[in-house]
């Protein structure tokens, strides 16, 4: 019984090889034929709602598998469900169809669906364009035309008009608009900031997540330079060194099981989050030291060779679920339909690629070893990468939504985000088990009934290449400046985070460490326990929990009074495990003039794949306690 709803439709099949990855989008595409409309121009895959209407969500359950199926026949593959999309073109671009999707209208969401639909076109027009008949020719180019004369978001939702537009030029259509096309390329270029990053849109936008690289620009950048070459040289072999820049920030990311750290939102997209390797490959770009295409090959491969093995990320049908690890609706946006997800088909861009290519005909190679045991600090997105210890994550300053997004908060402002442990969002708004507060100092202003935490960002720096320091304003009254400190060689496990709070009020505070799954092996819950078996432990400044995911634990590092408490967060508040527990200080502040100082030592060891527990000798770097530098001690010394 130890199997029995612990496994998903494609648990068979190794995702190693070229016809490997075909099968699992097949398996990916055939259980859609159940979910489609008649007319073939809808796909139903359930009832919850977004911002937009119920015909933009089906049109994107439609459109969004396109990503992988386009792929596939454009590298010579076979699809005999194929009879399904051309149908949906007809009907769904057909005004006086049933099916209609609709015209556009300005910040329309059937815009963000025309990204797929423009590169089908431009990759694969003999098989998705040249059998439509001419009315539906017609009906089709006017549809997807019908956006170049509407306004958009000043976002990557730019990129998806440049892809309808190449859809369009590749089809031979009068409705294709090149000053329309050369107009927001050249808008989109400002949002490039350097060394391979662009912010998600303009001066002032503070956003550098999975948008900024495999979900849209850096995606779209490589696909146009591959697609364009020939009529815009100069803008291609610019982005193509955009890639090369940003991949070698991009790789820390990534750990060596191939799991990607969560950060930021949409991250219902999944394996989307590895689709950036997969572009490297489709436009043949020349990579960077130290990666080959043995190791593009396996920071794809492994990425989406994880999710294939995770059960929760699919219903029984094979269809995908809207969450992470599992179905979670608390860590969704208002844009999250049941079609998003199949966003995760842009990772299969590679099917795209001939087997010659040298993505294919390459040995699979393994993390490179060169930037294993690294701490590496990412100016443009205000992150501290590392991976020493065996734990991958990021700590995280100066990021925020530019625009209301629902936990943007949990997404944007915690304090550290790791690829073991992923993060946790609100559940509610009143207790510490409904906040899900692991990786943030949490405040509250009134004994614990609502709590505030790191949202809005302010004065965010890398100093001196050693460490992160920003503000954060939670009441007029109150400021609170943080410094985050990568692990050190003494204590690997270990990283540490100063607080100087300034409060004219009377606070609580509750600062998390990472959030863990909470079950002893039998999947009751964890008890008290003070050895090395699974349990928590919670005393005066320390506490910890243990369990078959590994250990994490928090001290205080220069006592503040503070007490450790293990608290069970509500369930399916964490994004990788349903269950959770975490390691938590409390205590209380009074207001006054004096600054507060808070010195955390936050512990963590993830199990090493086999579900067994943290590796043995964890107890000894339990023992050892990160050292506060020089430098931070006699800022505290002063105040």
């Amino acid at each position: 019984m130890a199997e029995f709803a612990h496994t998903t439709p494609f648990i068979s099949n190794p995702v190693k090889t070229r016809d490997d990855l075909g099968a699992f989008l097949r398996g990916l595409l055939d259980p859609l034929a159940s979910h489609t409309s008649a007319g073939g121009a809808r796909v139903h895959l359930g009832f919850t709602a977004t911002h937009y209407d119920d015909t933009a969500a089906q049109l994107e359950g439609f459109s969004r598998p396109i990503w992988g199926l386009a792929s596939l026949l454009a590298g010579g593959g076979e699809y005999e469900g194929v009879k399904r999309w051309l149908a949906g073109f007809a009907n769904g671009t057909d005004p006086k169809h049933e099916e209609f999707w609709g015209n556009m209208r300005n910040k329309d969401q059937r815009m963000v669906e025309c990204s797929a639909i423009g590169f089908a076109i431009a990759v694969a027009k003999e098989k998705l364009w040249d059998p439509l008949d001419k009315e539906a020719k017609g009906h089709f180019e006017d549809w997807l035309g019908g956006m170049n004369d509407k306004e958009m978001p000043n976002t990557n939702w730019l990129w998806f008009r440049v892809f309808a537009n190449l859809g369009l030029s590749r089809a031979g259509s009068p409705r294709f608009d090149a000053k329309r096309m050369k107009a927001d390329l050249d808008h989109l270029d400002t949002f490039y900031i350097g060394d391979g990053w662009s912010r998600d849109g303009p001066e002032g936008v503070v956003q550098l997540d999975y948008y900024s690289s495999s979900f849209a620009i850096q995606f779209a950048q490589l696909v146009y330079s591959k697609l364009q070459q020939n009529e815009d040289p100069e803008r291609c072999e610019e982005y193509r060194n955009r890639a090369r820049r940003f991949a070698a920030d991009f790789v820390h990311y990534f750990d060596e099981e191939g799991r990607g750290i969560p950060f930021g939102r949409s991250l219902t997209y999944r394996f989307a989050m590895s689709s950036f390797w997969g572009a490297l490959a489709f436009a043949d770009v020349e990579l960077p030291s130290p990666l080959t295409w043995g190791v593009v090959k396996g920071l794809q491969l492994r990425n989406v060779r994880y999710w294939a093995k995770q059960p929760g990320a699919y219903y029984p049908d094979g269809t995908l679920t809207i969450g992470f690890n599992y179905p979670n609706m608390n860590m969704t946006e208002n844009y999250n339909s049941p079609g998003s997800p199949y966003w995760c088909c842009k990772s299969f861009i590679t099917l795209a690629l001939p087997r010659t290519h040298p993505f294919w005909t390459a040995e699979e190679q393994p993390y490179p070893s060169v930037l294993k045991n690294t701490i590496t600090p990412l100016y443009h997105p205000l992150h501290i990468t590392t991976n020493l210890g065996g734990h991958t994550y990021l700590l995280s300053s100066g990021q925020q939504c530019s625009y209301p997004v629902k936990q943007s908060a949990a997404k944007y402002g915690k304090l550290a985000y790791s690829s073991a442990f992923g993060y946790s969002v609100p559940v509610g708004n009143g207790t510490l088990e409904e906040l899900g507060g692991d990786n943030t100092l949490a405040l509250s202003d009134d004994n614990g009934e609502t709590w505030k935490c790191r949202r809005d960002t302010r004065e965010a720096r890398i100093e001196d290449g050693k460490w992160l320091r920003s503000m954060w304003y939670p009441w007029a009254d109150v400021e609170v400046e943080t410094w985050l400190v990568p692990p050190q060689e003494t204590a690997p496990l270990w990283h540490l985070r100063i607080h100087r709070i300034k409060t004219g009020r009377q606070l609580k505070s509750a600062e998390g460490g990472f959030a863990i799954y909470g079950q002893r092996e039998d999947g009751r819950a964890l008890e008290p326990h003070e050895g090395e078996g699974f349990g928590i432990f919670e005393g005066s400044g320390e506490g910890r929990a243990v369990s078959s995911a590994g250990v994490s634990g928090i001290v205080d590092i220069i006592p503040a009074g503070r007490m450790a408490q293990v608290i069970r967060t509500d369930a399916n508040s964490n994004l990788i495990v349903s269950r959770a527990v975490l390691p938590t200080l409390l205590s209380g502040h009074s207001s006054g003039p004096r600054s507060l100082w808070l010195v955390t030592g936050v512990f963590a060891l993830p199990s090493q794949g086999d579900g067994k527990g943290a590796p043995a000798g964890w107890e000894g770097e339990w023992r050892k306690r990160p050292v506060v530098p020089e430098k931070l001690v006699s800022l505290i010394n002063l105040q």
